[in-house]
């Protein structure tokens, strides 16, 4: 198997060292072609060395890492974000489908998000998925999320979901219109959008838009929602529930 070409854009020193080490010591399959301290100076190595794989800071001098989306008509490396830990950060990350890594960096995250690269270059659809995760972070909104499905990408406009319904490892996005199927659990879809108070976990197979709420039936503890799917309602969370329709 070839060596997936590397470049490393980090304003602080130390951190491009250490990345640089823990890639020498754990990742055989990296080659590291070269160390950036800016944004400015990584696009004429990116553009000098056409890498398979970019490691880039998110909080730089002049150009922060994701502001690398306006400087390529096409993104044709795989992008993995290194940042400290902000709560917003990790949930903007979930919300564009990117892959990213807290500092202090952990060994093994790092060794699988070079594994998923090895086993599955996905750039086709980079700009799209760096635009929405530019925008989200700039706005400090969460408005927009990707959803993979069928091997296709979907932006999905948050307040156009009706419920999210969990089915074993995967989880069903309903629409007004439509609906798409995401591998991932419904867990993860409840942290990206807790900040939102309109979305709510009814049930341990449900996360409704209180929003597209049509009609609550007390006595079946059954919830109608606007595109004529019915849901149902965890006994534990009723008064929760009940508390949140009258706001």
């Amino acid at each position: 198997m070839n060596k997936l070409r590397a470049i490393l854009i980090d304003d602080e020193e130390s951190a491009r060292d250490v990345l640089e080490n823990l890639l020498l010591r754990f990742c055989p399959d990296v080659e590291l072609l070269c160390k950036c301290e800016n944004l400015t100076r990584a696009i004429d190595a990116i553009n000098h060395f056409q890498p398979d794989i970019v490691f880039s800071d998110i909080e730089m001098p002049n150009y922060a890492g994701y502001e690398i989306v306006n400087f390529f008509k096409e993104i044709n490396f795989e992008l993995i974000f290194v940042t400290a830990y902000d709560q917003y950060a990790i949930r903007a990350f979930e919300v564009a489908a990117m892959d990213y890594l807290l500092k202090p960096i952990d060994i093994e995250r790092l060794k699988s998000s070079v594994k998923r690269v090895q086993e599955k270059r996905n750039t086709a659809q980079q700009n799209e998925r760096l635009s929405l995760l530019s925008n989200t972070l700039e706005s400090k909104q969460l408005k927009n999320l990707i959803i993979s499905d069928k091997g296709q990408q979907h932006i999905i406009a948050i307040n156009s979901i009706i419920a999210i319904e969990a089915q074993e490892s995967y989880c069903t996005l309903y629409t007004e219109h439509k609906k798409y199927i995401a591998s991932k659990n419904l867990k993860h879809f409840e942290t990206i959008l807790e900040e939102l108070p309109r979305f709510f976990r009814v049930h341990k197979s449900w996360l409704v838009n209180l929003d597209a709420i049509q009609h609550y039936s007390k006595s079946d503890l059954s919830i109608q929602l606007s595109n004529g799917l019915v849901t149902k309602l965890s006994k534990y969370k009723k008064t929760e529930f009940e508390t949140l329709l009258t706001v």
